[in-house]
């Protein structure tokens, strides 16, 4: 499996220092099995024939993550072992990372926290969980789309970022059904973004629908004379991945797309998105 061979190469790597060499300069760098493991993307490139770009390790489920949105203490050390220099706070803003996630550990997870949540509202303790559906949901698209997750503090609507720079703003809409008014999306992040991925999560955390629109075309075909455009359900029916193969072509893993989807999702994608 691909996995085993990045892992493979990520030991291999970190077991000796590279202190001459010009990896030191790479801005992407792999995960291996643990935190005290990696690879620079170059290497990888050189060393395995069957890893042609990014997409290759995206549709075997590796996520790309600005290195200062993660919480990975050990690259620094690793990095300074490996090259015989501290990782300076320039480079380290310019550095992405590429790690795998255990998709089955994360399945399982949400089935938990779904039972958990339940049994929390049944009891009045949990009123407002809104915090995970959304964070998961913006993981889900950042996992199936192979979207690059940047830490923006500045400016909204940059925190996703395609591999060839286009800018995306991830809207997550948490319930069963959508609300007659539709899902709100604020005018300002359309006009800042080339793209706006809506994700439908159901209670139970499974995904129920996805919307991938272009950002302009939201903003030409619906009112914007406010601050704020509703979607709602009858004016953009046809563009659900449900029903519409227009965006498929953006899914860069479909595996995780089909495990993530609730049941009745899965089976009106699996036959066409192939």
């Amino acid at each position: 499996m691909l996995k085993d061979k990045v892992f493979e190469l990520a030991q291999s790597f970190s077991g000796s220092t590279h202190g001459r060499s010009d990896y030191d300069k790479d801005s992407l760098f792999v995960r291996g099995q643990n935190d005290q493991e990696y690879v620079p993307f170059s290497y990888l490139l050189k060393e395995a024939s069957d890893i042609k770009d990014l997409d290759t390790l995206k549709a075997s489920g590796f996520v790309y993550s600005s290195f200062d949105f993660l919480e990975l203490p050990g690259f620094e050390t690793w990095y300074q072992n490996q090259f015989n220099k501290r990782l300076s706070s320039k480079v380290m803003k310019n550095i992405g990372i590429m790690h795998l996630p255990d998709h089955k550990v994360i399945f399982d997870t949400v089935e938990v926290v779904h039972q958990t949540f339940q049994i929390l509202k049944e009891h009045k303790v949990l009123m407002n969980g809104k915090n995970l559906p959304i964070q998961l949901g913006e993981w889900y698209a950042k996992i199936i789309f192979g979207l690059h997750q940047i830490k923006s503090s500045s400016q909204r609507g940059f925190d996703f970022m395609t591999e060839h720079g286009s800018t995306v703003e991830v809207k997550v809409h948490w319930h069963d059904m959508t609300s007659p008014k539709g899902v709100k999306i604020k005018k300002s992040l359309a006009e800042l973004s080339d793209y706006c991925i809506i994700m439908y999560i159901s209670k139970n955390f499974t995904i129920r629908d996805v919307l991938f629109l272009d950002s302009e075309f939201i903003l030409r075909k619906f009112d914007t004379k406010g601050h704020t455009i509703f979607l709602k359900d009858q004016d953009v029916a046809s563009y659900f991945f449900s029903k519409s193969d227009k965006h498929f072509d953006k899914v860069v893993n479909k595996t995780a797309l089909l495990q993530f989807a609730s049941p009745s999702f899965a089976i009106k994608l699996e036959d066409r998105l192939k």
